[in-house]
């Protein structure tokens, strides 16, 4: 059975993200690379979405950047705008035919649907795929969205509305999310926080066409596109062995606390490039220790009561924009920590800390 320097188990965003890297920065030229993904075809499947902390490889795969958006709860409405870290969407579509038209050319990199294909006894491995184990009572993010399209210009391209908690809630936290991509096409999603017990929550397609006709009073609208999905937000049971990374929300790359995962994923994968020629040793990559402590204290407080989520989100977006973009994306200092923290109702979160 052929053997290969590197494997890469799972193609999806965190697979050909560090296949990317390394390829554009010529590090598999005298090296053989195996991707293990057994889907038939790349196509759309997913937007990935965050704000631009940071440059990154995919700035040709964005929809579209936005500075302006909003967070509500009922009855009320922030306004808010960031000129400096605007939010942006990446369409997966164009980022499958990017990386695998870069991939091609390069025959050194060869795709198999499955690992007993080749022999990896003498290869480093980095695995994008998640063990999850029993997942009983563990919190997710879990969501379907759909592209529409409307007849008539409705609406205002320059904003997206981050969370409208003004739904219901099931006694979960639940969101609607829109991302208008011009004046007649958005993705709306319907968003929730919670151990999916219930199954009036996955009911996704009557929470969009009912948000959609009588949140939005769009009527006549065609639906392009649709994507569904699940971010566990735990981190899952993948062991750490011997010449094996663990890669993506395998590897602990996605923020508990928000789910958002494509940035730490170009950053890992950065730092492997960067460090691939003495890859057996160097130190693990993690996101940094006072994010899993705040996001750990967090999720507590989210399971224990989900009702004050909307509120809290909503308070902590009295800061300045940027601080909270900033926070919510590892990037934050220990002054913008601590303005995000006197946001928080202080006696809840002291009590989840001391259990």
């Amino acid at each position: 059975m052929k053997e290969f320097d590197y494997i890469i188990i799972g193609g999806g965003c965190a697979g050909l993200s560090l296949a990317y890297e390394l390829e554009s920065h010529n590090k598999l030229k005298d090296k053989t690379l195996a991707i293990i993904e057994p889907r038939l075809e790349y196509k759309k499947d997913k937007t990935w979405s965050f704000w631009k902390t940071i440059d990154h490889n995919f700035e040709d795969c964005t929809i579209k950047s936005w500075k302006n958006f909003s967070i509500n709860i009922p009855n009320k409405t922030k306004y808010l705008k960031c000129d400096k870290l605007p939010y942006q969407s990446i369409d997966s579509g164009l980022f499958y035919e990017k990386i695998n038209s870069t991939l091609k050319q390069n025959q050194n990199i060869s795709f198999y649907k499955d690992i007993s294909e080749i022999s990896s006894n003498n290869s480093f491995i980095f695995n994008s795929v998640p063990s999850i184990g029993s997942s009983e009572n563990k919190l997710w993010q879990h969501f379907k969205g759909v592209e529409i399209e409307t007849t008539k210009n409705v609406f205002d391209d320059e904003i997206i509305n981050l969370m409208d908690f003004d739904c219901q809630q099931h006694d979960s936290v639940h969101f609607f999310y829109t991302l208008p991509y011009n004046k007649n096409k958005a993705l709306v999603e319907t968003t929730w926080l919670s151990n999916m017990n219930n199954d009036l929550e996955m009911d996704y397609d009557e929470q969009l066409k009912n948000y959609i006709e009588n949140h939005l009073n769009i009527k006549n609208y065609k639906i392009n596109y649709k994507e569904k999905g699940a971010i566990p937000l735990f981190h899952p049971s993948n062991i750490n062995e011997k010449n094996k990374i663990n890669i993506g929300t395998a590897g602990g790359m996605t923020r508990l606390s928000t789910g958002y995962t494509f940035l730490n994923i170009q950053e890992h994968s950065r730092f492997i490039r960067e460090n691939i020629e003495n890859i057996e040793n160097v130190q693990k990559y993690e996101i940094k220790k006072k994010y899993k402590f705040l996001d750990k204290v967090f999720l507590r407080v989210l399971n224990r009561h989900p009702k004050e989520i909307p509120n809290i989100f909503f308070k902590i977006f009295n800061n300045s924009p940027e601080t909270v973009i900033k926070f919510l994306s590892n990037k934050s200092n220990m002054l913008e920590d601590l303005l995000i923290i006197l946001k928080m109702p202080k006696w809840m979160f002291i009590k989840r800390l001391l259990k």
